[in-house]
């Protein structure tokens, strides 16, 4: 019996040792453990804490600055600019109605647009609701001075963009705006994100990554409700602006040429041959930029899109024509370099050509031009002497191939979004289009700059400019240099890039310019280009559009025709759509131009020396 007891206290014993070792076990490996989490990995586990704690707010960055190319004056810049925010969950529910139309007073915005914007859904939320953007220093001072009467009301600030210059410049320059959800879709892998500012158009929108900076960023903590616990953090990322950009834009050539223009709908190209910069690049109608960029700037959109006189449209490098009599230049000098007639032969001009059963007349009517050889044909731009050797001695496939290499019917690759290649037709073509074969109607159509062939205005610049360079076309752009915008200095520069580098002889481009010449000196553009500040070559067409009483009217040429380096020499296009009254302008406007440049006139200056300030010519007949 008192073996049993015995065994049986020795049994409890052991359990109880047992248990002893087994609680020490777990209570030292708790105490192991515990301290692996908050003293070994503690500093590791505060930090992913105070990540979920925090949240971050986002410093927006500046964008760059843009100048013309003297990088004087800026053309676009930042002015300071706030976003009014609301936190639902801090407006106490007894104010909602009072603070929201408060804020509508002081915004100047419907009430239905901010209870639109703040919904009940968010009304338990304390994270930040942006109910307005640029809003001016004015509106927020308002508010702080009545801050007791705004609880829940915040602002940050948010720069704007200014564009100091509107008019064409806004065609050039751009507009700025928020990011929309498809934008987010396509860019959101390099960093955009929602809410943030983004080029829309023109050159805000090609060089958006330049211009656009790095944004910064600050902490601030948080409970689980998204309410504010401690005061900003030190913690601070500040932004960095933008690159500046200079472009090869001219402000007072720009706004010459603008002027030269005038309100008639159409464009202007100044383009340096030499390097292919854009000196100016105007487009009427136009718009200003600021109008979109600021409240309403929505609506503002819409009605320019809505206008039919489509003033949101480049039309230097979004629209495209019949080049009418400036195709004659590519008649030229395919006929030059191909030998296709002699220099000298002659080929009688009565004024028609019968061709089937239609009559082709030239722009001169009965008795016609007479005879002609290459050079007076060209000066005095005879539609027959053109017609009968394009479809008799060129013929359209040396048409077709001589246009290509000119850089019809293909992309000129400038730096600004939006560009169409224009169409340079061919016998293939049609078949397949229409399924008819190519007649000799249309080839004395082509002949002319007329039929299907299509061409923008920096098109025909280019052209120009090929000539003038002897068989070589730049890439036209309009950036020019990326500087910092902390000291200014250069980060990259734009080379020269060959666009075109033809075959045909220098030879063939010499005595093209010589014949371009006798267009200003005894030709069609004898009167109208007067200018003594530069001696001028170039070629003038009259576009058909299908209307009795008016037509395009175009005119290319450059200065300084004896110049001994390019580098001297602009090229310059002028076009008016038929849309405007009958005035033969262009011719007109590119003499104002070129006065203007290479006297250093202002276009008051240069039209009044010309005899052209407030004047308005009038054509009554088509002129070439």
């Amino acid at each position: 019996m008192s073996d049993y007891s015995e065994g049986s206290k020795g049994s409890e014993s052991l359990k109880f040792a047992t248990l002893v070792v087994l609680a020490t076990f777990i209570f030292v490996s708790y105490t192991a453990y515990l301290f692996y989490l908050q003293v070994i990995r503690g500093v590791e586990y505060q930090r992913k804490a105070m990540t979920i704690s925090r949240q971050i707010e986002k410093l927006p960055a500046q964008r760059g600055e843009i100048y013309d190319r003297n990088y004087n004056l800026p053309l676009v810049l930042n002015v300071d600019s706030f976003a009014l925010v609301v936190v639902p969950a801090e407006i106490p529910p007894e104010m909602r109605d009072t603070v929201f139309s408060r804020l509508a007073l002081a915004l100047d915005e419907p009430l239905d647009e901010i209870r639109r914007l703040v919904s009940p859904n968010y009304y338990r939320l304390f994270q930040p609701v942006e109910i307005a953007s640029s809003v001016s220093q004015d509106v927020i001072f308002r508010i702080a001075e009545r801050m007791d009467e705004f609880p829940g009301v915040s602002w940050y600030s948010r720069p704007k963009r200014n564009y100091l210059e509107s008019g064409s410049f806004s065609h050039i320059i751009g507009y700025v705006g928020d990011i929309s959800r498809e934008e987010l879709k396509i860019y959101y892998n390099k960093g955009y994100q929602s809410g943030d500012i983004i080029g829309k158009a023109g050159l805000e929108r090609q060089y958006d990554s330049l211009l656009r900076g790095k944004d910064g960023r600050q902490f601030k903590t948080v409970d689980v409700r998204g309410r504010r616990m401690a005061p900003v953090s030190q913690d601070v990322e500040a932004p960095l602006m933008g690159k500046n950009i200079v472009l090869t834009i001219d402000r007072a050539t720009q706004i010459l040429a603008e002027k030269a223009l005038g309100e008639r709908i159409g464009s202007i190209v100044v383009l340096k041959p030499a390097t292919g910069e854009i000196l100016a690049l105007v487009s009427y109608p136009s718009f200003n930029a600021n109008t979109i960029v600021e409240k309403g700037g929505n609506n503002e959109y819409a009605r320019l899109l809505a206008d039919p006189r489509m003033p949101l449209i480049q039309r230097t490098i979004q629209s495209s024509y019949p080049p009418a009599s400036t195709f004659k230049t590519i008649m030229t000098t395919g006929i030059i370099e191909e030998k296709a007639i002699p220099l000298d032969e002659k080929i009688l001009c009565t004024g028609e050509i019968n061709y089937g059963d239609r009559v082709f007349r030239c722009w001169i009517r009965t008795p016609g031009h007479g005879r002609l050889d290459l050079a007076g044909a060209l000066a005095q731009s005879c539609d027959v002497y053109f017609w009968e050797v394009g479809r008799d001695r060129l013929g359209i496939e040396r048409i077709v191939s001589y246009s290509r290499e000119f850089g019809f019917g293909q992309l000129t690759g400038i730096d600004l979004p939006g560009e169409v290649a224009g169409f340079v037709p061919s016998p293939q073509w049609k078949e397949r289009r229409f399924h008819e074969k190519w007649l000799g109607g249309d080839t004395l159509n082509m002949a002319i700059g007329q039929g299907y062939l299509l061409v923008t205005p920096l098109q025909l610049a280019n052209m120009m400019a090929m000539v003038v360079n002897e068989g070589v076309i730049y890439k036209p752009h309009l950036l020019k240099e990326v500087r910092d915008p902390r000291d200014g200095s250069i980060v990259t520069k734009t080379a020269p890039e060959i666009l075109v580098a033809s075959s045909i002889s220098k030879e063939t481009f010499q005595k093209t310019q010589e014949y371009l010449r006798g267009v200003i000196s005894v030709g069609t553009a004898h009167y109208p280009l007067s200018t003594k500040a530069v001696l001028v070559a170039g070629k003038t067409g009259t576009a058909e559009v299908g209307l009795a009483d008016r037509w395009h009217s175009w005119f290319v040429g450059y200065g300084p025709a004896d110049a001994v380096n390019t580098d001297e020499s602009i090229v310059v296009v002028a076009m008016i759509e038929a849309s405007n009254p009958w005035e033969w302008w262009a011719p007109y406007a590119t003499n104002i131009v070129l006065q203007g440049y290479f006297a250093g006139q202002t276009y008051e200056e240069a039209a009044g020396k010309l005899g052209l300030l407030g004047r308005t010519i009038v054509a009554g007949a088509r002129v070439e």
